[in-house]
């Protein structure tokens, strides 16, 4: 696939291969992005999800350039078309892995403290915020008329801006299923109001509850540095004066611990690319060293590579989402986005008032549980610039791993219920509310349990993990 213009004598003046127009559009997304993000209304702006916003629009774009009645000789040259989209998933996950590296490091030194401080607090959080989502779920799968189990899953993995709760949908019900394809559409309908309202989210409550950010960020401060774990005096082996090495070392071992396969129901469930070099940045972030071997990286380059991560992940999500948006709003409604809409606020909104006013956390601690729990990676990017300090990323740390078990194990046992009540809904959805929830409760409940004992084994799991930093101490 090239672009070719100016021909003169047989010869074009100007040609561009595949990848460079993918670069092309991936720093032009960024130049304008950025430019928008600067507007600012009543002191809320976009920030570095604009970047989200301009990748959509790019990315509808090019799904019709590709599309069935898109530019003939692209269209025709799949290789191409298979490159380019390989290329915006590389950029993607590359993106990705930087950004929750950094955020490991940089949030390793203090998390523990924090975590042991309100680890109760963070697993509850956790836990509602996603079992609020899975409710939501529950009743638009059962009260919507034409709606699915594999439609709604679609929309809550979205919602959530989970990939993991996305790819454990489709292995739960199958390629088989005549509704499978439907995972898809709902993923891609609700996840652009699953990235920006979560980041619209934590830049609003602050001003609407006209938050001293400096008193704020003292509260963080009393609770996560304290005393961080300090280092022996002694001669510690460096790979290099940036500590990009130890960088590289850090996802290297992040990526094989993301890997790992834990069975989980029908299915498996693994950290992936964002929760194993999370983890792993955590710890080396918080022991420093490997024996000998120091993990130190310079602070500045995790700054870069946490803006640029996060960029980079916002431009390879937001091409993908963008290109069959529209079509599919065309086809389906809007009310698909409502529904969608809903399961990214509810959840929020719960979450918010359960920590402020149940759990009495700090605010800043708060809306870092709630991007953890919403397991959203734009959005603690945009709370570490409204707060002004990256200590935020603790209480997300804390709150993600239990939120990525749950909406795994959420997306997997919803999926279920077009295999369970399928026979009946056609008849029920005929009857009022009440007879509906007669009909559907006893069943619901029986699996219910059936999950949350596996819930149990994942939570014990992660404790396991948590407490693994004790027996260095």
């Amino acid at each position: 696939m090239h672009l070719k213009l100016f021909e003169v004598a047989g010869t074009h003046l100007f040609s561009m291969s595949s990848i460079v127009i993918v670069l092309f559009f991936v720093f032009a997304i960024i130049v304008v992005g950025y430019l928008l993000g600067k507007i600012t209304i009543k002191g809320v702006s976009l920030g570095t999800a604009a970047i989200f916003l301009v990748a959509l629009f790019v990315g509808h774009f090019k799904g019709v350039a590709f599309g069935d009645n898109g530019i003939a000789a692209w269209v025709a040259d799949t290789e191409a078309v298979d490159a380019v989209n390989f290329y915006f998933k590389l950029i993607q996950s590359f993106g990705l892995i930087l950004f929750v590296t950094s955020v490991g490091l940089i949030a390793g030194p203090t998390f523990f403290k924090n975590l042991k401080k309100n680890a109760k607090s963070y697993v509850l959080l956790g836990a509602v915020i996603i079992l609020s989502g899975a409710a939501v779920c529950a009743a638009v799968t059962l009260l919507v008329p034409e709606m699915n189990s594999a439609m709604s899953v679609g929309l809550l993995s979205g919602a959530l801006t989970s990939t993991p709760a996305f790819a454990a949908a489709q292995e739960a019900i199958g390629e088989s299923s005549p509704v499978f394809k439907e995972i898809a559409v709902g993923h891609a309908v609700a996840y652009p109001f699953g990235v920006i309202g979560v980041v619209l989210f934590v830049q609003i409550v602050p001003k609407v509850l006209k938050a001293n950010m400096a008193e704020e960020r003292a509260k963080l401060t009393s609770v996560d540095t304290g005393e961080e774990s300090p280092l022996k005096q002694k001669k510690l082996f460096e790979m290099d004066k940036f500590g990009l090495g130890a960088f590289a070392l850090t996802v290297l071992t992040g990526a094989i611990l993301g890997c790992i396969n834990i069975p989980l129901g029908a299915g498996s469930f693994n950290l992936g690319t964002t929760g194993g070099p999370l983890i792993m940045g955590l710890v080396f972030g918080h022991f420093g060293r490997i024996g000998k071997l120091s993990m130190k990286v310079n602070k500045h380059l995790l700054e870069v590579f946490q803006e640029w991560g996060l960029v980079l992940f916002l431009i390879g999500a937001g091409v993908d989402g963008g290109a069959g948006f529209v079509e599919t709003l065309q086809k389906y409604g809007p009310l698909l986005f409502l529904w969608g809409a809903l399961m990214t606020t509810i959840p929020l909104f719960i979450g918010f008032f359960l920590a402020k006013k149940v759990l009495k956390l700090s605010l800043f601690n708060n809306l870092g549980s709630i991007t953890g729990g919403m397991t959203s990676t734009p959005a603690l990017g945009a709370l570490i610039n409204t707060s002004g300090t990256p200590n935020v990323a603790s209480a997300y740390a804390a709150t993600y791993p239990i939120a990525l078990v749950l909406v795994v194990l959420a997306s997997q046992f919803l999926t279920y219920l077009y295999q369970i009540f399928y026979s009946t809904f056609c008849s029920l959805r005929q009857s009022t509310l009440h007879s509906l929830c007669q009909s559907t409760l006893h069943s619901f409940c029986n699996h219910l349990i059936y999950c949350t004992t596996h819930i149990d084994s994942s939570i014990l799991i992660l404790y396991i993990f948590f407490q693994f930093q004790h027996s260095f101490a």
